[in-house]
C-alpha cells in the first residue's frame, strides 16, 4: 500500500485497518441490508468479522496469498486464560504464530492467523492460552470441524475429502474432537441394560467389539478385538460400582463374552440373543435338507425336494397356497426333513411364549425330542441349548435381544462401505461414535449481525 504505510502480512494484496493518526486512507466496503435504503460504509475487516460470525474474536487484518485468504485475528480480551483450568493468567511464557483452517470463503481457502501465547499458570504449569475459535491442539476452527463432522455423518469419503480439502485420517481426528465436545460427558453413566456384539471391519479376522445401551439406543463403547480381555477393558472403565448396577446383558453364545460378563457383573442376567438361537435351528434344518438332497440325488424323491429351501425357513402363516401344498407333499414323502421343520417351529413357539415357567418345561421336552430325533444337526443343537439353557430362557421375561445391536452393526457396515474400508480401527471407532452415539449435527450456517448496518 502507498502513502508510507508499512508492508502487510505477505507480498500479496493486503487490506489493513490503520489508525487515523497514522494513515488517513482506509479501505471501505459499501454495505446495505435488504430492508434498508441507506448504504453504509464498512471496513473490510469489520465485514470479514461479520461474515465469520465468531464470538469474542476481532479481525485485525486481511491478506491474500496464492492459496486464498489469510485473516489476522485476535481475542477481544487482553488478559489470556489458561486452556487447562480456564483461569485468567497475567504471566505470559512465550508466543508464536499459528494458523487455523476455517470454512472456505467464496470458494477460496480461508486461514486464520494469530500469535498464540503460552501462559505460566500456577495450577497447570505452562499451557497454551484458551482461544474462542478452536480447541487446544487443533489446527481447525470449531465451525470447520463441525461442518466436516456433519459431512462425515451424511456422505461418503470422497465427497468429504474433496469438499473440505483435508486427508481422510484428519477427518477421523476431527470426528474424535467433535464427539468429545458435543457427545455425552460420560456415556457409561447410568447403564442398566446393554448389548454386546463384534463386527468385522477387515479381512483376516480383524474385529471391533461394540457395546450398545438398550435404554438410550446408542453406542457407548467400542474397542478393537473380540476376546475376553477386550470386553474386560469395558468393565474396567465402567468400574465396580456401576458394574453392580447392570441388570441385563444381551450377547451371542461367545464363550469369551460369557466369561468376561460373568467375572465382572455376576448379578446381571445374561440373555442369549433369541434370533441367534433361532438361526442355529434354521442352520440345522438346512443341514438336514442338504443331506437328504445328496442321498436322493437322481431319484423321483429328489424332485419333491427341489425348491423347498426357503419354504422350510418361512413362518407357517407366511406360506402361500402353493407352498403349503409343497410342504404337505414333503410331509408324506420325506419324514426326516419334515421332522426337522417341526423341531425348528417348536423352538420358535417356545421362545414366543410369555410364561418363563411354562417355557422351562417345554424347552426341556424339546431338548429330549431333538436328542431322540435321529437327526445329527439337531442332536448337536440340543447339546448347545442345554449348555446355555438359563440364558436362552432369560429372553422370555425381558424380551431383550441383540436386534438393536445388529441394527447398529448394519449402520456401521454402511459407514465402512462409504469410507471404502479402514486400515485401522481408530478412524472407524471415531466415526462409530460420531454417527451412532446420538450426536445430531447440522451444516454450519451464519446470519449477519444487524448491528453492522449502523456502524458509522
Amino acid at each position: 500500500m502507498g502513502g508510507g504505510c508499512p508492508s502487510g502480512v505477505s507480498e500479496a494484496r493486503v487490506v489493513r485497518v490503520w489508525p487515523r493518526r497514522t494513515c488517513r486512507t482506509r479501505t471501505d466496503v459499501h454495505l446495505a441490508f435488504a430492508n434498508d435504503k441507506e448504504v453504509t460504509s464498512v471496513r473490510a475487516t469489520s465485514l470479514l468479522s461479520t461474515i465469520l460470525g465468531m464470538k469474542h474474536t476481532r479481525v485485525v487484518a486481511v491478506a491474500f496469498d496464492e492459496e486464498g485468504v489469510i485473516a489476522d485475528i485476535a481475542p477481544t480480551t487482553t488478559i489470556p486464560r489458561c486452556s487447562g483450568c480456564f483461569c485468567r493468567v497475567d504471566a505470559v511464557y512465550d508466543g508464536r504464530p499459528r494458523l487455523w483452517r476455517h470454512l472456505d470463503l467464496a470458494g477460496m481457502r480461508l486461514v486464520l492467523r494469530y500469535r498464540l501465547r503460552r501462559v505460566n499458570c500456577s495450577r497447570c504449569g505452562v499451557r497454551v492460552e484458551l482461544i474462542p475459535w478452536a480447541e487446544p491442539g487443533s489446527w481447525f476452527t470449531r465451525d470447520f470441524e463441525e461442518h466436516t463432522a456433519y459431512l462425515a455423518q451424511t456422505t461418503d469419503k470422497t465427497t468429504v475429502v474433496h469438499m473440505m480439502r483435508v486427508a481422510w485420517n484428519t477427518v477421523g481426528e476431527i470426528a474424535r474432537r467433535v464427539v468429545d465436545r458435543l457427545g455425552p460427558k460420560d456415556p457409561l453413566d447410568g447403564l442398566k441394560q446393554i448389548g454386546i456384539d463384534e463386527l468385522s471391519y477387515r479381512r483376516h479376522h480383524e474385529y471391533v467389539t461394540v457395546v450398545i445401551d438398550h435404554v438410550a439406543k446408542r453406542v457407548v463403547w467400542a474397542r478393537p478385538g473380540k476376546d475376553a480381555a477386550t470386553l474386560a477393558e469395558f468393565f474396567k472403565e465402567l468400574g465396580t460400582e456401576r458394574c453392580k448396577q447392570l441388570e441385563a446383558v444381551t450377547i451371542d453364545m461367545s464363550a469369551a463374552y460369557i466369561k468376561a460378563v460373568t467375572e465382572a457383573s455376576s448379578q446381571a442376567s445374561i440373555i442369549f440373543d433369541r434370533f441367534h438361537v433361532q438361526r442355529l435351528a434354521h442352520d440345522a434344518v438346512d443341514e438336514v435338507r442338504r443331506a437328504e438332497v445328496r442321498e436322493t440325488r437322481g431319484t423321483e424323491q429328489a424332485k419333491v425336494l427341489k425348491r423347498t429351501r426357503f419354504i422350510l425357513h418361512k413362518n407357517p402363516w407366511n406360506l402361500t397356497n402353493l407352498e403349503g401344498e409343497k410342504l404337505a407333499q414333503l410331509q408324506r414323502t420325506n419324514k426326516p426333513i419334515y421332522r426337522a421343520y417341526l423341531l425348528k417351529e417348536g423352538l420358535a413357539g417356545i421362545l414366543d411364549g410369555l410364561d418363563v415357567d411354562v417355557a422351562r418345561v417345554k424347552l426341556c421336552d424339546w431338548i429330549g425330542w431333538a436328542t431322540r430325533s435321529r437327526l445329527e444337526p439337531f442332536k448337536k443343537l440340543a447339546r448347545t441349548v442345554k449348555q446355555h439353557f438359563e440364558g436362552i430362557l432369560a429372553y422370555i421375561p425381558l424380551r431383550l435381544n441383540n436386534g438393536r445391536t445388529e441394527g447398529m452393526n448394519g449402520k456401521i457396515r454402511t459407514i465402512t462401505r462409504r469410507s471404502y474400508g479402514f486400515h485401522s480401527a481408530t478412524n472407524l471407532i471415531a466415526l462409530i461414535f460420531l454417527c451412532c452415539s446420538g450426536i445430531s449435527l447440522l451444516p454450519v450456517l451464519k446470519l449477519p449481525i444487524m448491528a453492522v448496518a449502523s456502524t458509522p
